[in-house]
């Protein structure tokens, strides 16, 4: 019979069983101290020590999904939002396979995790041993670190050795940079079957004494950067046709993140252009000289020519924008990238210079005299493209995708957090979301852009939090629906908005779409799916509006607890030719 915890035990009983358990409980408590508060637990018996370390440990919320790729995109989603490791566990063999594209995802978001799989020991492998594959370093190059832990011995040494490892993993994947690590943790016998003889010999031990020294490292600073900010201001200084790019970035603080690069456009006087995705565009108050329709813009010739910048400041990674992309590989400007990483984010190969550090830490001394005829020009477009872009939405009575985001951005309630699923959805937010001071909270999974673990991720971000929404099409929906298994186990509430045009209709965009039955087979994939049944099944609230005011009043007031899926059916070949047409009116129509 498995025991209860005692009262203020710093491990349970349970983990005293033999030196398998007690290994298991060191790593639990090791994550609760160094500031870990979700693990997330796929079932499996190697992985019965780790499971059972962190389940019996109170300071830990550990939360069982049975499906390894969505535990691992939860996993991501709770990490996202909280800025802290979760850590993930998993048996061994494929079970660990399944975890990949969430860490690929991890790194490239800089999301930090870390990965605990289960092993068999070195002598069960190469030798058909049933569940073993080789996992060693499975996942390349994308954790931040990697350690194949030594198999457990009663030994005090040895505990050592694992609090400090698993400590330092903990510090790796958030310092220099955040993002996922990996443990590889072997067993020899799992199981929790008491040893008599490992009783006596922990008796010896003071658990006390073990942890006494430990600190959490939530809150701690990363890597002191000192840089001569008046030197790099004067490369700004007097630059009239200058632009502040930023991209798909998710600080910690929007509000604060929305401020600095607010002082950073009044001191220069260059406007903003910022992606739909980062939160600028929900702090509008904060940035003089927003511009949000630069997609269309830019799609005037005239007007791509005559906004030709000198110098460009961008943060964080190039928006979605494939017209901004175009124009600024074609401009050839010199361009400053404010990413306290070591990554590389110069997708165009410009003339590019690395600001090693956040912009909130930036202090500019360049000053601006008086608003710039480029900045004029700029913001003079922004108003008209933004007239004609909304004229033609508010008159569609019908139900066109892109008017979901358009709408979203005025009538979701204030601070609602927003995941943002990849395809068309990511891409309508750049088109049409519009600028406002509702302080929404966008997220997204733009590091590897995408399908995999969608509604997982959301859910992640969902869970004991504010109410929150998944925009989402149909297809990548289906591709993570055992993330809905999760639902026993989620606390909070989630409303999925499916636009169901019925296959992968971004693909519609791409001269493949011209082959007939082939495309339409193979390429668009359609489903046929009936998500009111779907809905019923997964025991989900259903709605399907037939009317934009029907929709409005189902976003405008978000229940409080439990899934719910709103499902809008649109015409993709319809989509395709709308949003062609829209632009191509709204870039004739406007006047340099």
């Amino acid at each position: 019979m498995i025991t209860v915890d005692k009262e203020n035990a710093v491990l349970s009983p349970i983990c005293e069983m033999n030196v398998n358990m007690f290994w298991g409980g060191i790593i639990g408590e090791v994550l609760a101290r160094c500031g870990v508060k979700y693990v997330v637990s796929s079932p499996g018996s190697r992985s019965v020590p780790l499971t059972f370390g962190c389940a019996a440990n109170k300071k830990l919320k550990t939360i069982p999904v049975i499906d390894e790729r969505s535990a691992g995109f939860f996993a991501l989603g709770l990490a996202k939002r909280t800025g802290r490791p979760v850590a993930l566990i998993c048996s061994s063999g494929t079970a660990a396979a399944n975890f990949y594209s969430a860490i690929i995802e991890a790194r490239m978001t800089r999301v930090p995790l870390v990965v605990l799989t289960a092993d068999r020991p070195p002598e069960l492998r190469e030798c058909h041993s049933g569940q073993t594959i080789d996992q060693v370093k499975m996942y390349s190059n994308y954790p931040l670190f990697y350690k194949e832990l030594a198999v457990p011995e009663a030994d005090f040494d040895f505990f050592y050795y694992l609090r400090q490892m698993v400590t330092y993993a903990c510090e790796r994947s958030l310092f220099p940079q955040k993002g996922p690590v990996h443990l590889n943790v072997s067993f020899r016998n799992p199981y929790p079957e008491v040893d008599d003889g490992f009783a006596s010999f922990i008796k010896e031990f003071d658990i006390e004494d073990f942890f006494s020294g430990m600190v959490s490292l939530e809150g701690m600073s990363g890597v002191n950067r000192q840089s001569d900010f008046s030197l790099i201001s004067s490369k700004f200084q007097g630059i009239d046709r200058g632009l502040i790019v930023v991209g798909t970035v998710q600080p910690k603080d929007p509000k604060s993140f929305s401020m600095s690069v607010g002082r950073l456009a009044k001191s220069l006087g260059w406007p903003v252009l910022a992606e739909g995705l980062s939160p600028i565009r929900n702090y509008a108050n904060e940035v003089p000289g927003l511009i949000t329709r630069y997609d269309a813009i830019l799609r005037n010739c005239e007007a791509a020519e005559s906004l030709r910048p000198e110098k460009i400041i961008q943060i964080g990674d190039l928006p979605t924008s494939k017209v901004l992309r175009a124009w600024l590989k074609r401009m050839k400007p010199e361009t400053w990238v404010f990413e306290s990483s070591a990554d590389n984010v110069d997708a165009l190969h410009g003339n590019t210079h690395f600001l090693r550090f956040d912009v909130e830490d930036f202090i500019c001394d360049a000053k601006v005299s008086a608003t710039s005829m480029y900045f004029g020009t700029w913001r003079n477009l922004e108003e008209q493209a933004d007239k004609l872009i909304a004229d033609r939405l508010g008159r569609e009575m019908g139900f066109f995708e892109g008017k979901i985001s358009w709408l979203l951005s005025e009538s979701l309630p204030e601070e609602t957090p927003i995941f943002i699923a990849t395809s068309m959805p990511v891409r309508d937010i750049e088109f049409f979301w519009q600028k406002g001071n509702r302080r929404i909270q966008p997220y997204f999974n733009r590091g590897a852009n995408g399908i995999d673990g969608i509604v997982s991720t959301a859910l992640g971000i969902a869970h004991e939090n504010k109410p929150a929404v998944l925009l989402v099409g149909d297809l990548t929906l289906l591709h993570d629906t055992n993330g809905l298994l999760i639902k026993n186990y989620f606390k909070g509430s989630l409303t999925i908005i499916l636009i169901n045009n019925n296959g992968g209709r971004i693909f519609e965009n791409l001269p493949v779409a011209q082959h007939g039955t082939i495309f339409e087979e193979f390429i668009a994939t359609p489903q046929d799916i009936d998500f009111k049944k779907f809905s019923d099944y997964h025991g989900i609230e259903y709605h399907r509006p037939d009317s934009w005011e029907i929709f409005n009043s189902l976003i405008e007031k978000l229940p409080d607890e439990g899934i719910r899926m709103i499902e809008i059916i649109t015409d993709g070949k319809f989509d395709v030719a709308f949003r062609k047409n829209l632009f191509k009116t709204v870039s004739e129509k406007i006047i340099i």
